[in-house]
């Protein structure tokens, strides 16, 4: 088949904690008149994910929660936090989430995305007999760009970037950076057809099969974060301005204590 196919999948319930995601995808994918084949790609919207893993907490305490899944604060705007989590993905508030959720409620990402991608992609493959993947996907904005996007948080049995380093161009000229994220790009792909407030969290992606493979357990969805020494936009304008007037003051004072202690 050339090119690829996407489609929203229907039958899925309003996902409650302590449910059986696997087997409610499962039946939805049997149910399906495309059915599943090997190869295909499930990208699912975290927000079953979490709920399923009664990932809520109270309204009121949303900005204890925020705090609770920062590892640091990279800007703030007012209300707006925009924070690394401790998943490592930087955007606001932490993925902490109001919408679609019962009155009086957040919701929280799941613990270990990368881990619910493995236990939906084992479940799936053992049922269905057939090798698929599977994304878990999260709104994301971008600095420098408005609006957002959909990002993969989490990947299970295919990779998630395919690094085309050391091949060549069209015009035969070396490739040495190009390294496209796939699993972000089809999870941005997938929400054009799930959408955000139609009830359709998960989406297939047919002709794709080349990315994935034969093991579940791959290198996953936290492996993509620039983080550490490989951030190199580790704070926002005016917190790094902030900070350098502070490393400033306090080198500075440090000298002026020394030279008056200075009995020269």
């Amino acid at each position: 088949m050339r090119g690829i196919r996407l489609w929203a999948l229907d039958g899925l319930p309003e996902i409650r904690p302590g449910d059986d995601l696997s087997r409610l995808i499962g039946d939805a994918l049997a149910a399906d008149a495309d059915g599943v084949e090997d190869g295909d790609i499930l990208v699912v919207t975290s927000k079953i994910v979490s709920k399923a893993e009664g990932r809520f907490v109270a309204a009121d305490d949303r900005e204890d929660a925020i705090t609770a899944e920062t590892v640091r604060v990279v800007a703030t705007r007012g209300a707006t936090r925009i924070v690394e989590n401790r998943l490592g993905v930087v955007g606001a508030a932490a993925g902490v989430d109001a919408s679609n959720t019962p009155d009086g409620t957040v919701l929280l990402l799941p613990v270990d995305p990368d881990a619910s991608a493995r236990a939906l992609c084992a479940a799936l493959r053992t049922r269905f007999g057939v090798r698929v993947g599977v994304i878990v996907s999260d709104t994301l904005g971008r600095a420098w760009r408005i609006g957002q996007t959909d990002i993969a948080i989490g990947a299970a049995g295919l990779v998630v970037v395919d690094d085309l380093r050391g091949g060549v161009d069209a015009q035969g000229r070396p490739l040495v950076v190009t390294v496209p994220v796939v699993a972000d790009e089809l999870a941005g792909a997938a929400d054009l057809v799930k959408g955000k407030a139609t009830g359709l969290p998960v989406a297939v992606v047919r002709g794709m099969g080349r990315l994935v493979t034969d093991a579940v357990d791959t290198p996953g969805a936290r492996t993509l974060p620039r983080t550490g020494e490989q951030d190199m936009f580790r704070l926002g304008t005016d917190e790094a301005l902030a900070e350098g007037r502070a490393a400033g003051y306090a080198e500075g004072f440090a000298a002026g204590r020394a030279a008056a202690s200075d009995p020269r």
